[in-house]
Order: C-alpha cells, then structure tokens, then sequence
C-alpha cells in the first residue's frame, strides 16, 4: 500500500456543476476502490465517497479541484476519477450544443 498520496487535477466540465447526478456517479465509482479518495477545493478536503461532502463543495463548471487517492488501487483510482470528470460525466455539454447548432 502507498503511504503518500496521488493527486491530480480535475475540472468541473459539465455545464451544470457537480449537482446531485454526477456526485452520485462520482460516488459510486469511489466506493468501487479500496483507497482513501478525497477531493479539494481552496483548502476544504472532502471524502469522495460520501455525497454529502462532495455537494458541500458546490463544483459548478470551470471549477478546478484536487484529487487525492493513498492505498492499493490509488492509481487505478486516480485515472477511472479523472476520466469521469474529462467526459463531463456524461452530460450534455451546453457551449457545445449551441455550436454544433450554429455550425449546422
């Protein structure tokens, strides 16, 4: 087991923020793992496997946290995480949806 943490930088990318739907994916990806995960944000640390904590952030779009995973499986952890917040948690991007209109 890793005895410092891994971290990464995450961005909030879905137009709404991290709301009730995405807490709770990001929730239940973080219970798939065996490590200690938290996210931060100016210096509030909260525990990614409790939606609660992860709504008191109030993550609306563009807001950059800090991931942080110690254990077993952090690595794996860190990239499955990251990649949930890379495809906005699977929400239609709005920005994007009015180009691809106007583009038309």
């Amino acid at each position: 087991m890793s005895s410092s943490p891994l971290t990464r930088n995450v961005t909030v990318r879905n137009a709404q923020g991290l709301h009730a739907r995405p807490a709770d994916m990001l929730v239940r990806l973080a219970n798939q793992f065996q490590s200690d995960l938290h996210l931060g944000k100016s210096g509030q640390w909260v525990d990614c496997k409790s939606i609660l904590s992860v709504l008191t952030l109030g993550a609306t779009q563009g807001t950059e946290l800090s991931l942080s995973a110690t254990g077993s499986d952090a690595e794996t952890a860190l990239e499955a995480i990251g990649e949930l917040f890379e495809t906005g948690f699977d929400e239609p991007n709005e920005v994007e949806d009015a180009e691809s209109t106007v583009d038309s």
